[in-house]
């Protein structure tokens, strides 16, 4: 069985501004996929969301041996990570389908294939 992590990109600020009815239609939205996830006989790992991307941390290499450990985000972009889900699965394809299902419905997600 492969792992698939599944980001889900989106611009923080909108979802801040969101009315309460569009919150309850993203959270409705989650339980749909993964319900979809259920029924495809894939295995969810771990989900959930992240905090937001100004309390992160960044750390890069220095040049000099040690670290720069900076406040933000790794990169300044209008879409930030804001969740994840990790995923096993020996279909891909119906993953795949489940995946744009959730999408059709407004969702934005990056599909990635974990290496082995």
């Amino acid at each position: 069985m492969s792992r698939y992590l599944i980001l889900l990109p989106a611009p923080e600020a909108d979802w801040a501004d969101l009315p309460p009815e569009e919150h309850e239609k993203g959270h409705r939205s989650h339980i749909q996929f993964q319900e979809d996830l259920t029924a495809g006989g894939h295995e969810l790992l771990v989900a959930g969301p992240l905090e937001a991307s100004a309390d992160a941390t960044s750390m890069r290499p220095d040049g000099a041996g040690g670290t720069l450990v900076t406040d933000g985000p790794f990169t300044e972009s209008v879409e930030q990570v804001v969740g994840f889900y990790l995923v096993r699965s020996d279909d891909e394809a119906d993953l795949r389908a489940a995946c744009e299902r959730w999408s059709s419905r407004g969702e934005l997600l990056e599909f990635r294939r974990m290496a082995e």
